[in-house]
C-alpha cells in the first residue's frame, strides 16, 4: 500500500516543483506547493524500506526543491514581484 502511495506522491511533488519555476511568483502558490512539498517528504519519509534507494534519492530531490521554493519566495519579497 505504502509502495503505491509513494509513486502516486513523487510525480505531484515533483511536477509541483517544476511548476513552481515556470509560475509568476504568487506568495499564496508558492506556499501551497512548498506545503505540499513537505507533505510529500514527510509521507516518504513514513514509507517502509528504501525501495533500491529510490525513496532516499527522492526526498533529496524534494528537499532541493523546498530550497528553492523558500529561494524563489524570499527573492519575491526582496524584489516586490
Amino acid at each position: 500500500m505504502k509502495f503505491s502511495f509513494l509513486f502516486q506522491t513523487l510525480p505531484v511533488a515533483l511536477t509541483v516543483a517544476a511548476l513552481i519555476q515556470t509560475a509568476h511568483a504568487d506568495q499564496g502558490n508558492m506556499r501551497r506547493a512548498l506545503e505540499a512539498l513537505r507533505n510529500a517528504r514527510y509521507e516518504l519519509n513514513q514509507a517502509s524500506r528504501d525501495k533500491g534507494g529510490h525513496r532516499t534519492a527522492a526526498v533529496r530531490l524534494i528537499d532541493q526543491a523546498i530550497e528553492q521554493v523558500k529561494e524563489g519566495i524570499a527573492f519575491a519579497e526582496a524584489h516586490g514581484d
